[in-house]
């Protein structure tokens, strides 16, 4: 089975077939299992180890990875679902704003913007304690906060809606 894996702007192709794994042509060694009971993954891969939380991320394959405090955006498709996106398209591309929603259930440690601030792709907004790490959640598009859902302190659910960003047209 073919999956193609997008992170950092960059996709990888990896081919899982029985035992044998491929990381865009290259043989690799790997094994993957979930703590039980937990959203944590434990990764080796090529004698590498890699400990991560993982969520969901909305739909279409995309999920956030905590790593090392970081949030990752992550989207894996595999090959029949890539190819009939490729038939008849991904869908509409967001013009930017919305609701900025928590990728894990976490305590609110910092909240960085206020209503009325302007916002740039990549700005951090909130950091949430998951899991005993520190996340910085950020802003996927540029545009200017219309309002502030959380304070310092208080406990957010995952998809709990952080803070609203309207779309600035230029």
């Amino acid at each position: 089975m073919k999956y193609f894996v997008k992170l950092d702007g960059v996709t990888h192709e990896i081919t899982v077939d029985g035992g044998s794994v491929q990381v865009d042509g290259a043989p690799a060694r790997a094994h993957i299992e979930m703590v039980h009971g937990t959203p944590v993954c434990h990764l080796v891969l090529d004698g590498r180890s890699h400990t991560f939380a993982v969520a969901t991320s909305g739909s279409g394959g995309k999920w956030a990875l905590v790593d090392r405090g970081e949030v990752v955006e992550v989207e894996v498709l595999d090959e029949r679902t890539r190819h009939i996106q490729s038939l008849v398209g991904a869908g509409k591309t967001p013009a930017g704003g919305g609701t900025v929603k928590a990728p894990m259930p976490g305590l609110v440690v910092k909240v960085l913007v206020e209503p009325g601030a302007a916002v740039a792709a990549g700005q951090g907004l909130v950091v949430l304690e998951a899991m005993k790490m520190e996340n910085e959640i950020k802003a996927v598009s540029g545009g200017v906060v219309e309002s502030v859902a959380v304070r310092p302190g208080q406990a957010v659910e995952k998809g709990a809606g952080l803070v609203m960003i309207r779309r600035v047209d230029s």
